[in-house]
């Protein structure tokens, strides 16, 4: 049975449209979660196990705020109802489930649509938290442009890929360990200096992350650089990135979260999912990458 509320259809639209604002398709999602796109569509409108939706929600860094803390959306459910003080015959007498079902959905079973009913009740000002932001931490823009990567994950990077010739965004306390590296302090600027070399690495500051990649593929177009490849924020809704970039670039989604260093040389874990944007590889190098380093790659 699908949802057919107005409370129960907000929540499955903003996990819609979670799925959207990524870039994804029903069948990438599906490919991410492990399951067929006709799960996919179907959990959608709204039909499906809880287990499907839980499992497209941790893919998607989907969160819900107004249900209160946990672990797992099971154990959210359970000290929600707690909290509210009702037994599970309470829960069952105002959701009209079975008391057999509210165990089974405190446990993280249980269909689509009897969590919806439940939330309904139980939290019916559950809604998807506001997603990150792009950058982390205290400080001015500058500041919290300025993470560099982690030495163990370039090591990965140089094992994949061979010596690092260009760093066009350099920076003085980056470990990036490159033959040239344009930095802004220096008077060098890798947005309008042609770049050079037969491979190069960009991390860019994150809040100017279209420009970095537009010119990455400008300057690969253009034969100046061999490989290129970039670290950057999980961002594929663009009209440019899926109708230019997609169509030469191999995406690949990493898993986990990266910690990156601060200026202050901390180590801090992103709050949101990043990506290697690579151009001009080759398969013996995308095959060392995925060795090393967990993800899995855009189709």
């Amino acid at each position: 049975m699908a949802s057919d509320t107005k409370e129960d259809q907000i929540l499955i639209d903003q996990i819609k449209q979670a799925r959207k604002d990524r870039g994804w398709s029903q069948r990438f999602l599906a490919e991410r979660v492990g399951c067929s796109s006709q799960m996919i569509k179907r959990l959608e409108a709204g039909v499906g196990s809880v287990a499907t939706l839980v499992a497209a929600m941790n893919a998607l860094e989907f969160r819900l705020t107004g249900l209160g803390p946990g672990a797992t959306l099971a154990e959210q459910l359970h000290k929600r109802r707690y909290k509210r003080g009702w037994s599970v015959a309470t829960a069952a007498a105002k959701t009209g489930l079975s008391p057999t079902t509210i165990h089974y959905l405190e446990r993280g079973g249980g269909s689509v649509a009897s969590l919806m009913r439940l939330l309904e009740k139980l939290a019916p000002t559950a809604r998807r938290r506001a997603p990150e932001r792009a950058y982390w931490g205290e400080g001015d823009k500058l500041d919290r442009d300025s993470r560099f990567t982690p030495p163990e994950f370039l090591a990965a990077i140089h094992k994949a890929f061979g010596d690092i010739d260009l760093d066009p965004c350099g920076h003085a306390l980056s470990p990036v360990k490159a033959k040239r590296r344009f930095r802004l302090s220096a008077g060098d600027d890798g947005l309008t200096d042609d770049w050079s070399g037969r491979f190069a690495f960009v991390n860019p500051p994150f809040s100017e992350q279209q420009k970095w990649l537009r010119r990455a593929f400008e300057q690969w177009k253009a034969g100046n650089v061999e490989t290129v490849v970039c670290l950057v924020p999980t961002r594929t809704d663009s009209d440019w990135f899926q109708n230019v970039l997609c169509g030469v670039a191999k995406v690949y989604f990493l898993r986990g979260r990266l910690r990156f260093i601060d200026p202050r040389g901390k180590q801090q874990a992103t709050p949101f999912s990043v990506m290697l944007v690579i151009l001009g590889s080759t398969t013996p190098q995308r095959i060392g990458l995925q060795n090393r380093v967990p993800g899995i790659w855009m189709m």
